[in-house]
This record gives C-alpha cells, sequence and structure tokens, in this order.
C-alpha cells in the first residue's frame, strides 16, 4: 500500500524550492553588475596585494635605503609627507605633453618637423593627475583585446569612416571591433604576413624583432605575435585621431613616432625586420635619408618590407589615381638608394617588395659610394639627433661569411643565450659572467615579485614598462605570450645596453624621463621601476612627468 504524502512536508519543499530560485536571481543580479562595472578579479586582488604587500617575502630583495647619511644623524622629516597632485581638467584626457597638437602646429611641417617630440618648458609642464574619460573600464584580457576594445577607453569614431572599406576598424554597440585588416591588407593580416613568410623566415624564429613605421592601429603587429615576432610600431599623433592610442588598448606594442628630422630612438643594427604598408613616408626624398635611417637600425641579414605605391606602379597607377610618371620616378628612386645601400631585393610580387641587408661589408665593396659614411662614432646615439644622409658602416669581419656585429640564435633560443655584443666585449664594464648572473639574479628577483603579487603573469598585466632595463633580464624572466615588456634604457644610463636587449629577442626604446614618455596616458598596466629614482636623484628636472602619465588606474610599481 503506497504511503499517503504530507502536506506539511509539500510546503516545505516548495518554500525551499522559491528560496533557492530567489538566491539564485540575486546572485546572477550581483554577477552582471559585478561585470559590467568592469572591476574585475584581477583588479581586487591587486587593489588587495598594494594594501598588504609584504616585502618580507624573499631574502634576495634588498630594500636597504641606498642614499642614506651616517649612522646616527638627524633625519629632516619636514618634507616626508606625500605631496598630493590634484587631477587635470577633464579637457586633458588624452594629453601628450611632447605632441600636444597646439604645440606641434607652432613648428616648420617640412620633413614632419611639427609631427615629432616638442616637449614643453618647465613652466608649461602640468603637474596633476590626468583623469580617465567617463565611463572608462579594464581593457578586454589578451587575447581577446586584439579584437576589441571598449569605446569608452578610447571614444573616437573618426578612423571608422575614413577607413570603412580597409576594415582598420568598426564599431559595434559599445565596443569598437579590429577586423584585422589594414589599408594595404583589406582581407586581413594573416593572409599578408603569409606573402611575407613565403620570402621572409618568419616561422624558424630568425626573424624576431620589427619595426613598423606609420603602423596605423597596428594590426600588423597584432597578428605577428601569434608567430612569436614582436613589432615595434609608430606613427604620429596627426589627423588620424588615436590610432597609437588603439594599439596600446588592443595590447599591442606602440609609441607615438615619426621619420622626420630626428632619429628614431632605436640603437644600431636592432631590428630583424622592417616594413612600411602604405605609410606615406617620402622614401626617396631627401637623397633616401629615410631609407639610410632604416639601414642604420636594420640589423646585417635584416629585411625591408615594402607594400604599396609606388610599387609595381606599371599595374595600379590607375587604382591609385597618381600620374604614372610621378610613381614611376618614385620607385627609381628607391631602387637606386636601396643598390647603393647593398639592399638585395628579395621579391616584388603585386604590390609587395622585399629586400635583404647584406650581412657584411664584404659582400658589397661598392656600398655608399654615392654617399659619405656618418662619422659618428657611436652609430647607437640617437637620442635627439639629427638624422643625417650618410650610411652608417658594417662592424668589421674577419671572412666573407662572418655576420657583421655577430650571428644571432633563434628566438627562443636568443633570450638568454649570451648576446653578440657581450661576448665580442663591446660592452664595456659588461662580461659573459656578469651578463649571466643578472640573468640569475632576476630570475630570482622575479620569482619573489611573484609572491608579492600572484597574478603578475595571469594575463591581468599585458602592457609592460620597464623604466630602467638594465640588461634586459626582468623582460626575459617574465616573458611570456601573456605579456609584453617595453625596455627603456635612459639617456643618462652609465651603460647603453639597449643594443644588448634587442639582440636578446626583445624590445626597446631610448628615453629621459626628465620628458614625458612618447604614449596616451593609461596604456601600461605595470610600471617596473629598478633604480631609476637613485640614477635620476640629483637631476635639476623631474622625471615625474613620465611614468605616472603612463599608467592605467591599476597599475603598481614594484621597487
Amino acid at each position: 500500500m503506497a504511503n499517503k504524502s504530507n502536506p506539511g512536508d509539500n510546503r516545505t519543499r516548495s518554500s525551499v524550492s522559491i528560496f533557492i530560485v530567489v538566491g539564485l536571481c540575486c546572485f546572477f543580479y550581483i554577477l552582471g553588475a559585478w561585470q559590467k562595472s568592469g572591476f574585475g578579479k584581477g583588479d581586487s586582488i591587486a587593489l588587495e596585494i598594494t594594501k598588504q604587500t609584504d616585502c618580507s617575502v624573499s631574502p634576495n630583495l634588498s630594500f636597504d635605503t641606498k642614499h642614506g647619511g651616517e649612522a646616527g644623524a638627524a633625519i629632516d622629516e619636514s618634507d616626508s609627507n606625500p605631496k598630493v597632485f590634484d587631477p587635470c581638467d577633464a579637457d586633458y584626457t588624452d594629453y601628450t605633453p611632447c605632441q600636444d597638437q597646439k604645440r606641434a602646429m607652432t613648428f616648420p611641417r617640412e620633413n614632419m618637423n611639427y609631427r615629432e617630440r616638442h616637449c614643453p618648458p618647465q613652466e608649461e609642464k602640468l603637474h596633476c593627475l590626468i583623469p580617465a574619460p567617463k565611463g572608462y573600464v579594464t581593457p578586454f584580457p589578451w587575447p581577446k583585446s586584439r579584437d576589441y576594445v571598449p569605446f569608452a577607453n578610447a571614444p573616437y569614431k573618426s578612423l571608422t569612416v575614413e577607413k570603412a572599406v580597409q576594415n582598420w576598424i568598426q564599431y559595434e554597440g559599445n565596443v569598437f571591433r579590429f577586423p584585422g585588416g589594414g589599408t594595404q591588407f583589406p582581407q586581413g593580416a594573416d593572409k599578408y604576413i603569409d606573402q611575407l613568410a613565403s620570402v621572409i623566415p618568419i616561422k624558424n624564429g630568425t626573424v624576431r624583432t620589427a619595426l613598423d613605421t606609420g603602423c596605423g592601429v597596428a594590426s600588423w603587429g597584432a597578428y605577428l605575435l601569434k608567430r612569436n615576432v614582436i613589432a615595434m610600431s609608430f606613427a604620429p599623433r596627426d589627423s588620424h585621431e588615436a590610432q597609437v592610442q588603439f594599439a596600446l588598448e588592443r595590447g599591442v606594442p606602440a609609441v607615438i613616432g615619426v621619420l622626420g628630422t630626428i632619429k628614431v630612438p632605436y640603437p644600431s643594427r636592432a631590428f630583424d625586420m622592417a616594413h612600411c604598408s602604405r605609410c606615406l613616408i617620402p622614401w626617396g626624398a631627401n637623397d633616401g635619408m629615410y631609407m639610410m635611417e632604416v639601414d642604420r637600425v636594420l640589423r646585417p641579414g635584416g629585411y625591408w618590407v615594402l607594400s604599396g605605391p609606388p610599387i609595381n606602379w606599371k599595374v595600379n597607377y590607375k587604382a591609385w589615381q597618381r600620374p604614372m610618371e610621378e610613381l614611376q620616378e618614385e620607385q627609381r628612386k628607391i631602387e637606386e638608394v636601396a643598390k647603393q645601400l647593398c639592399w638585395e631585393k628579395q621579391s616584388e610580387k603585386g604590390e609587395i617588395a622585399i629586400w635583404r641587408k647584406r650581412v657584411n661589408a664584404d659582400s658589397c665593396p661598392g656600398r655608399g659610394d654615392s654617399y659619405s659614411t656618418c662619422e659618428a662614432r657611436n652609430p647607437d646615439d640617437a637620442w635627439y639627433k639629427k638624422m643625417e644622409t650618410c650610411v652608417t658602416p658594417y662592424p668589421e669581419v674577419n671572412s666573407p661569411d662572418e655576420v657583421a656585429g655577430g650571428e644571432l640564435k633563434p628566438f627562443p633560443e636568443r633570450l638568454n643565450a649570451v648576446p653578440p655584443r657581450i661576448s665580442s666585449g663591446s660592452v664595456p664594464g659588461i662580461s659573459v659572467e656578469s651578463y649571466l648572473e643578472d640573468n640569475k639574479l632576476w630570475k630570482k628577483h622575479v620569482k619573489a615579485y611573484k609572491k608579492v603579487n600572484p597574478i603578475l603573469d595571469t594575463g591581468r598585466y599585458r602592457n609592460i614598462l620597464d623604466m630602467n632595463a638594465g640588461l634586459g633580464s626582468f623582460a626575459a624572466a617574465i616573458e611570456s605570450s601573456k605579456l609584453w615588456v617595453m625596455n627603456v634604457m635612459p639617456t643618462i644610463a652609465e651603460k647603453d645596453t639597449l643594443g644588448v636587449i634587442f639582440q636578446r629577442g626583445l624590445i626597446g626604446i631610448y628615453h629621459d624621463w626628465c620628458e614625458a614618455f612618447s604614449t596616451y596616458p593609461r596604456t601600461y598596466d605595470l610600471i617596473h621601476a629598478n633604480g631609476v629614482f637613485s640614477l635620476y636623484k640629483n637631476k635639476r628636472h623631474s622625471f615625474r612627468d613620465g611614468p605616472y602619465f603612463a599608467t592605467r588606474r591599476s597599475s603598481h610599481i614594484p621597487r
């Protein structure tokens, strides 16, 4: 005989069910509000770490005062209270001090001088905190950020109209979407890179560092990353509003820059490949000065890619709506300069031409016969140095097959291998032993950092800035596909080791922290400052314009 159900039990079950349903509804409502706020799990952990950091976790890190006076000396605490900076006016949300649009228009337009760095004098510098735009949210994590950027973070729609048919960028709801297209590759960067890879050894790690001149929103660099190639992309702050800002919001390395009258801030023989895709740079002008600057920063055996006008002008001049004679002369000049530089043309197919720089001077005895050799003793000296119409000499070699400056191992092996600049003794005061010891030391430091901040290499921090990079060992120790490091070589550093950093397959830039960095506000997730305060301790100018200007709101600075 079946048992009869108890009415009281049924009422209890119904009450429990209702309670569970209501509880779940509340939970998902709160979860949705939390996600919409843009304040994610990584942010809350980072905030808690900032509040409760315990610096005693590792005996390998020294936090002793480096500039203290004699033992027992009195300490003046009158200036010990931290200075509070007020927020800037909302009009300065995207202020870039050294590339300010109003100041730029007061400089000559010849050779893009007005688009170069023109920093404000000391009395005009702002000493306030740059505000975030209304509605700013934490950027999407990589790799989603490659394809999507929140509209509120860079609320500029002009490129969606100007480049609509070229698949640069599209506005969809409350986000921008980046389909991966470009002016020269509207069908996508992947297919375009496949074309390049049929000539250039991209797959095997031979090509690791690249320079993209006139990068747009840096889709070329964005899609190279999954092939283990890291590009330094640059473009001016001009009518194509916020293109570099979009690149950095996507999590792609980029700086504001231009080929103008001064050298680009990179050492000689830095890049395995240089690239221009309809970058509008007049390569044949000024007796080929811009190509000579590319030659300076291109390593022996490196590649230069030029796509778009004037390549294959005979077929394309009508589509480009430019006179045939003008395009013909433009390409003639480029070919002539390339020949004088002794670049070997590897391919010209469609609208893409690829040249390769010879591995040493012996392989091309007539190199630069029509141009003078650069007299500067140090070809790495580039900070605010005038660009010259001259050919940078190769380092000497002992045999016809030897790569000038030393042959690099494929990446990732080259990351921790001894760079040729070190093994050859080219950097005074840095031996092979000290290099290896520096590597070992920074592996310990990064391990300690991860104890303090467990989410350091989880993808929460994508864009990382090292203000005083040294030999690049911090970046090497933290290297991951989830992040990238901009290694800065302060121009006042005792030893210039930026060339070593590039030979490791990392990227970096020269900079003086007395000036603002060539970036937009809120473009770095984490800033690393080791020894930089000691470096600038007794300098006349303050370097506070640079680091705090570049950080996102949730960044912190290990020191």
